[in-house]
């Protein structure tokens, strides 16, 4: 990505013209140093990577204000949510540019684009394409709630098309809780509205990243024990310490594999509970999530499953001396 979009300006075949620019879901490894900062506007809705680039000096929004002389699209891997960032960019700009990986789905975007519209330019890099053209009309492109299980989803977010596996696994599973609760990397509120089934539960953080699907969990859990907090999970930190928390961690950053962040999760966890606090979680089965549970927790045990994910719960947490 960093390469391409680089590229297309060094080489001359991509101009700017004046005016603000909005960069729509950079990836942290994105190269801006081509373009003045004060000029760029990052929209982005995951709140890791809206510290990071407000870091580095940009001024960061979730949702584009205004119009823009250029709207550039960083493509995500979904391409409902493709389509619909793309629909927002035309919808605010003159110019707008396209980036991605083959893996992202950039050759099937261009060819949709085509049918619309013209390309002004097309650059192939480091495996994957960038594309620029005077916005079009994407206005059917908007992406649009979906109603699943009684759940309400929106593009782009984990598990759109209804509860994971995993999820499912961990509900099964889990035993009725109570007193002070965090669901860590809650999502759209799946597990949420389970955990406040039980009636000895006094209250429930639901901790979320993606502040799209923690949109979809304001409406999907109204029950005015729930608390919902738009915070990075591995550093989530509750006004005291909790009797449980449950958690389905992710264990992808963008495109690639990385047990650490789960793990991180699991660290987070012990941090936050109370000595004789538990914990909950869902894993693929291949995660070695039982080794760095034994370093953080007195007691491990798994507790359920399927074949491809097992349930795993831990209790007293150490506390570092």
């Amino acid at each position: 990505m960093t390469a391409r979009l680089t590229f297309a300006l060094d080489s001359g075949a991509l101009h700017l013209p004046e005016g603000r620019i909005a960069v729509f879901a950079p990836a942290p490894d994105m190269d801006l140093s081509k373009i003045e900062t004060d000029r760029v506007e990052i929209i982005s809705r995951f709140y890791p990577d809206v510290v990071l680039w407000q870091s580095r000096g940009f001024k960061v929004l979730q949702a584009p204000e205004g119009h823009y002389a250029v709207a550039l699209v960083a493509l995500p891997r979904a391409k409902d949510a493709a389509r619909d960032l793309l629909a927002q960019a035309a919808a605010c700009s003159d110019l707008l540019i396209v980036d991605g990986h083959k893996t992202d789905g950039v050759d099937s975007i261009l060819k949709a684009v085509k049918k619309v519209a013209t390309p002004e330019g097309t650059l192939s890099k480091a495996h994957g394409k960038i594309f620029w053209l005077a916005a079009p009309d994407l206005s059917d492109w908007h992406g649009t709630d979906r109603t699943t299980d009684g759940f309400v989803t929106r593009p782009g977010v984990f598990s759109a098309d209804g509860p994971d596996k995993g999820s499912r696994a961990l509900v099964d599973t889990l035993s009725p809780l109570s007193g002070h609760v965090v669901d860590l990397g809650a999502g759209w509120g799946y597990l949420s509205r389970h955990i406040l089934g039980s009636e000895n539960v006094t209250a429930l953080d639901l901790v979320e990243a993606d502040l799209t699907a923690l949109d979809c969990a304001r409406e999907n859990v109204t029950d005015p024990r729930a608390t919902f907090h738009w915070a990075d999970a591995t550093q989530f930190k509750p006004k005291a310490l909790v009797d449980a928390v449950v958690s389905n961690p992710p264990f992808h950053v963008s495109r690639a594999g990385d047990p650490g962040l789960g793990k991180a999760f699991l660290a987070q966890a012990a941090r936050i509970l109370k000595p004789a606090g538990q914990l909950w979680v869902v894993a693929n089965r291949h995660l070695p999530y039982e080794d760095t549970l034994a370093t953080l927790f007195r007691e491990v045990e798994e507790t359920g499953g399927t074949p491809g994910f097992k349930v795993l719960k831990a209790t007293k947490p150490f506390r570092a001396k």
